[in-house]
């Protein structure tokens, strides 16, 4: 590429409220390596006016495991996954509950509850509903749903219980979708996120990088959620594993994933951009400097993934400088 863009150009456009242009947001993601450092500064200028040096810790809970009818071929809790997980169903409220201790007690701000399936059937959902006012009867924690697709009468008794937000991620664009998923198709996914809105709660959606998706691909999604004026966006980085359709892709690199986060802020400049799924696999070393343009993270495990240790995490954040 000849020519790059002005990077504090595009942070200003940001500052400003405007969008980027498509090849500018193309340029982002296709610069070579020897500008990365420029590409963060720039991106760290939009993140600093909106969350200054501050950075958000989430704790997740995978509250239900496995035996999902959905074919989502990223996913180790889908049918058509041969990977070797632990399935069961939904944890008891005592469990859930010590595990939103746990997330106190590691000052994660927001408790993240997540059950695999299609949509939640009614026992269940009473179950999660019950579970919901016993955490904020007894912790200082937002809760955020992770529970499928999900009907407006549905969000609306989330809101009821005390839900702070939910997550339902568009995970690729559009166009891609079908060849990541073909039991529910786009639409589905952002009817749900339309519902939660509706209901008045802080809408959390984003994506995972990684599945072979193209460059306008990233770019699509990244303005899809800016379309749906989403408030939280979790940026998940393919793990590739082994009995899921994705277990060969190995399409990353550090270099990119931090590109694609500072095209995710130069797109959503005021928004809390969370680097999730794949943090540690894919950054590695570089870490530290994905907190540039994100503000927020995963402490501990994912779903089925392990994360690093959180002693690891709080003293990543602290020796770059940054406070919880």
């Amino acid at each position: 590429m000849t020519h790059l863009p002005n990077w504090n150009k595009l942070a200003e456009c940001s500052l400003a409220g405007k969008l980027i242009t498509r090849d500018e947001a193309l340029a982002v993601l296709r610069a070579p390596d020897e500008v990365i450092l420029e590409q963060l500064a720039a991106a760290y200028r939009v993140r600093r006016h909106y969350w200054g040096n501050k950075v958000r810790l989430h704790f997740l809970l995978n509250a239900q495991s496995g035996l999902c009818p959905e074919d989502c071929h990223y996913c180790s809790q889908s049918k058509i996954s041969t990977a070797e997980i632990e399935k069961y169903p939904l944890l008891a409220k005592e469990t859930i509950l010590e595990a939103a201790g746990r997330a106190a007690q590691l000052k994660a701000g927001t408790f993240c509850m997540v059950i695999s399936g299609r949509s939640p059937g009614e026992k269940v959902f009473g179950r999660v509903l019950e579970a919901v006012q016993e955490i904020k009867a007894n912790y200082d924690l937002k809760i955020c749903a992770c529970l499928g697709l999900l009907s407006e009468e549905q969000t609306q008794r989330l809101a009821a219980a005390g839900v702070d937000r939910v997550n339902h991620n568009l995970n690729t664009s559009e166009d891609y979708h079908g060849e990541i998923c073909t039991t529910h198709n786009f639409s589905d996914r952002t009817q749900t996120v339309q519902n939660v809105k509706a209901a008045g709660i802080t809408t959390c959606s984003g994506g995972i990088l990684g599945m072979g998706e193209s460059d306008d691909d990233v770019i699509d999604l990244a303005l899809s959620l800016r379309k749906l004026e989403v408030t939280s966006v979790p940026i998940n980085f393919l793990i590739p594993i082994p009995g899921t359709p994705f277990e060969a892709l190995e399409k990353l690199n550090p270099r990119q994933c931090l590109r694609i986060l500072c095209l995710f802020r130069f797109i959503l400049p005021s928004q809390e951009i969370r680097i999730a799924g794949g943090r540690e696999v894919h950054l590695r070393s570089l870490q530290p400097l994905g907190l540039y343009p994100a503000n927020s993270i995963f402490i501990g495990d994912y779903l089925t993934t392990a994360g690093q240790a959180a002693k690891m995490d709080l003293e990543m954040i602290r020796d770059a400088g940054f406070v919880l």
